[in-house]
């Protein structure tokens, strides 16, 4: 899920009026005798200051009375500007959410900007970008938009930088996590408001581990009495045949694990590993580590897709976002669902994938002032509260919440804690790897390229070679999107 010209009006400040007019000490009694009485010097220069006192006060008093009823307000306080401020509607793409979950904070907004109109709208997720891009670019795309953490290499033709008058750097990072200002920020600007924060967290049947003697979820990938590796191992159920009745984990292959690319990328960087040097000997053994779920028969292919077999109760651990969990429950309210962070790697490295979305403002819009304000508020935190109430309503539960200050009200909510104390952590890394993002560039060309070898090491390729073939279709992708791979 990466912006900006300002159009407001400014307003002018009345001059103000000295409390005390100094006026020339008046002439008293009679001329000196010693001055000649038939010369009119004195009586000339007595008119001229009367003459000037009188017009400095009629200006006085007039423009008194025009600051007074015309430039005040009524309670006599703060100046206003005499011209009411001119009509504005200004467009907004949105991605999940339909227009009631925004009602609220418009309506909010609408109030204390009577001359500003939202306009909501959710679009279809497929050939968003594509559309936003192209109609962008000949004047008919939105003031706002939705995008992805990953995106902004691939949005650059429209996206535009967040004024410092309306949000400055320094509020910035103190009101949003760590990953929105390392995904958010180019040079010494930012191009986004982030409304939300997700990524990927271990979920895992309650029931399953129960019956198994699990009462916690693992904490570590392999080296523990109740790691990753050991739990799928026990969970694991098969039939006389040998086939999976009930997985361990869903995690090994490509085609029927959802989130995969996101899955793989935790394990690579774990391992010491990095996307930039897919084929070097740490890389290629988070691959031999992924694969050996499905190797050593803890899933396979011939599994349901993940999210389905978990909602079935054929899987008993599996890697997703928060938004998937929502899915999950939506589909099966009585499965006793957990959450939890992903489990450490070697020497305690902790790493989770981040999977967000943000909203920016089109450079090509005439609005884009007004259009940044208005995303500044729904960033507070009354009209974040408003949205996620409002999710909730619809949906077993809202989003987590953007803000730093919010932490502490979702540090014990059942599905998004743990997404919240992995932003708190800093241990969120966003790679182009995020799956149903719907972007038809980067994400889907890479997390293609990375399917076809795992796929390919299912039919006995190496798995370096395997890297290596993903590797150069990789760089090929990045470097069409002017995306400069960090050595």
């Amino acid at each position: 899920m990466d912006d900006n010209q300002n159009s407001g009006i400014t307003q002018m400040e009345p001059e103000e009026v000295a409390a005390d007019v100094q006026k020339p000490e008046e002439i008293s009694g009679s001329i000196p005798p010693q001055y000649p009485t038939d010369v009119p010097v004195y009586e000339e220069k007595n008119n001229t200051w009367k003459f000037i006192l009188g017009i400095i006060l009629f200006f006085a008093i007039v423009f008194g009375l025009v600051y007074w009823f015309f430039l005040r307000d009524a309670g006599g306080t703060d100046p206003i500007s005499i011209a009411p401020k001119e009509p504005v509607t200004i467009t907004y793409w949105g991605l999940w959410d339909d227009k009631d979950i925004f009602a609220k904070a418009i309506e909010a907004y609408q109030q204390k900007n009577p001359h500003v109109t939202v306009v909501y709208e959710m679009v279809d997720p497929v050939q968003y970008r594509e559309r936003l891009i192209a109609r962008s670019q000949t004047g008919n795309g939105p003031d706002m938009f939705r995008y992805h953490n990953t995106w902004i290499p691939e949005i650059q033709e429209v996206i535009s930088p967040l004024p410092p008058e309306i949000m400055s750097n320094e509020e910035f990072n103190t009101t949003f996590y760590p990953i929105h200002q390392k995904d958010l920020k180019i040079g010494e600007s930012y191009y986004g408001i982030p409304l939300m924060i997700d990524g990927m967290m271990l979920v895992y049947n309650k029931e399953i581990l129960s019956q198994a003697g699990i009462l916690n979820p693992p904490t570590l990938w392999v080296g523990g009495d109740q790691d990753i590796v050991s739990v799928a191992r026990k969970l694991t159920v098969r039939s006389t045949s040998g086939s999976i009745i009930t997985s361990g984990m869903a995690i090994g292959t490509a085609t029927n694990v959802e989130h995969f690319g996101e899955l793989f990328s935790i394990l690579l960087y774990l391992n010491g590993g990095d996307f930039n040097e897919l084929t070097s000997p740490a890389s290629v053994e988070a691959l031999e580590l992924y694969r050996s779920f499905a190797e050593d028969g803890y899933w396979d292919a011939t599994m349901p897709n993940s999210i389905t077999a978990f909602i079935q109760g054929k899987t008993a651990m599996i890697v997703v976002p928060s938004w998937q969990v929502s899915n999950i429950l939506s589909q099966n309210p009585q499965l006793q669902v957990g959450t939890a962070p992903i489990p450490k790697g070697l020497e305690n490295a902790a790493m989770s994938s981040a999977s967000y979305w943000v909203e920016g403002v089109n450079k090509f819009s005439p609005n884009q002032t007004e259009a940044w304000k208005f995303l500044a508020f729904l960033s507070e935190k009354e009209q974040q509260l408003k949205l996620h109430e409002a999710q909730a309503a619809v949906r077993p539960f809202g989003q987590a919440y953007s803000r730093v200050d919010m932490a502490e009200l979702l540090s014990d909510h059942p599905y998004l804690a743990p997404i919240v104390s992995q932003a708190q952590d800093d241990i969120y890394v966003s790679l182009p790897l995020s799956a149903r993002t719907f972007d038809g560039g980067m994400n889907d060309e890479i997390i293609q390229y990375l399917e076809n070898a795992i796929t390919s090491t299912e039919e006995g390729v190496d798995y370096g070679a395997a890297l290596g073939t993903a590797s150069q279709g990789i760089t090929t992708v990045l470097e069409r999107f002017n995306v400069v791979q960090s050595k």
